[in-house]
């Protein structure tokens, strides 16, 4: 069954399902959308989570395994299945139709995936989850309508402005609901509840920190080691969220991902940067960077991501930094891979 992502909080108020699907490409949505089932999960007394990140080498026995296995304690838990690459491939395709026909009792079952093309919807596992799990589609906020969204999240902490200074954040964000929500709750730190504005919201949205975290994601793309590295540490001294370093690093490789793709397919480049969502001076660089590095590499990126993602919200093992660190510098190696093609 499919809900819109608007209905969820109201879905969540009258009832818990035992099985929900998100899929889409805007990464704060999805992880807000995910933060909201599993907290209301956790009221509704799943205490156990166990979390899987499916990659190339994933055995999805180990997820019909634990379906199956009873806690010792007789807690609820949670399953939660993320398929970053949004293809599970065959095996996984037949444990996916698998699970759903045998839903595991006392269990509340979380998949995310990235956005699905048509020609993914029309998979026999795709369809299963369709016709399983409470099956969430997080479309992006287009760029007309990213004032309106940006003026409901003000509401939410008691703030509004008008629309000539929600066109100007709008402007400034370029279409990133990361950035957009960055902003946001800069506001909310520097003001209180009230009408802001003007020259409020332009001082807050231009006066911005010596570092930020898209001149990072920059840097990764160029495989400039030097500028990542001294980016990485200045953000780290200014108490910037990992989470937000994370989740934008993430999205600039699954742009990567999208391109690498369709070139590997002969798809047009002009065709592969709109589907990417990258826009104005992002263009060249992010195109060398997607014929410079192999799709395996960037694959492996998002594994590596995924991996970050369990150490900070403390279900894995490891230094935050050093992973975030290792994360840029791991492109790097490929700076002449493939260099015919970039000249070409």
């Amino acid at each position: 069954m499919r809900i819109k992502l608007e209905q969820l909080p109201q879905h969540l108020q009258k009832q818990t399902a035992s099985f929900y699907t998100l899929f889409g490409n805007e990464p704060l949505l999805i992880l807000e959308a995910a933060d909201l089932i599993r907290t209301h999960a956790r009221q509704q007394g799943y205490t156990e989570r166990e979390l899987f990140t499916v990659d190339q080498h994933f055995n999805w026995s180990d997820v019909l395994n634990a379906g199956n296995n009873l806690s010792l304690f007789g807690d609820r838990k949670i399953m939660d299945i993320r398929i970053p690459s949004g293809k599970p491939g065959k095996e996984g395709g037949k444990a996916i139709e698998a699970y759903c026909n045998a839903l595991p009792p006392d269990t509340l079952t979380l998949i995310t995936l990235p956005r699905i093309d048509k020609q993914g919807q029309a998979t026999k596992w795709f369809k299963a989850l369709e016709t399983t799990s409470m099956l969430i589609a997080v479309y992006a906020i287009e760029r007309d309508q990213l004032p309106g969204w940006i003026g409901q999240r003000l509401a939410r902490q008691q703030q509004k402005t008008d629309s000539t200074a929600l066109q100007f954040l709008a402007d400034q964000v370029e279409g990133n609901l990361l950035a957009a929500h960055q902003e946001i709750q800069k506001l909310a730190l520097l003001y209180p509840a009230c009408n802001l504005t003007f020259d409020q919201v332009k001082e807050v949205v231009l006066n911005v920190a010596r570092y930020d975290v898209y001149q990072l994601s920059d840097a990764m793309t160029a495989a400039d080691t030097a500028r990542y590295t001294r980016i990485l540490i200045g953000l780290q001294s200014e108490g910037t969220a990992p989470l937000l370093i994370l989740a934008t690093l993430a999205e600039q490789i699954r742009q990567l991902i999208i391109i690498r793709k369709g070139l590997d397919n002969g798809q047009s480049p002009a065709q592969l940067l709109q589907a990417a969502r990258i826009w104005g001076d992002r263009q060249k660089s992010v195109m060398i960077a997607a014929k410079r590095i192999s799709l395996q590499s960037l694959m492996q990126g998002l594994s590596d991501a995924a991996k970050i993602d369990r150490i900070i919200k403390g279900v894995a093992q490891g230094d935050i930094w050093d992973e975030l660190l290792q994360l840029g510098l791991r492109f790097a190696i490929h700076r002449h891979e493939n260099s015919e093609r970039i000249t070409s």
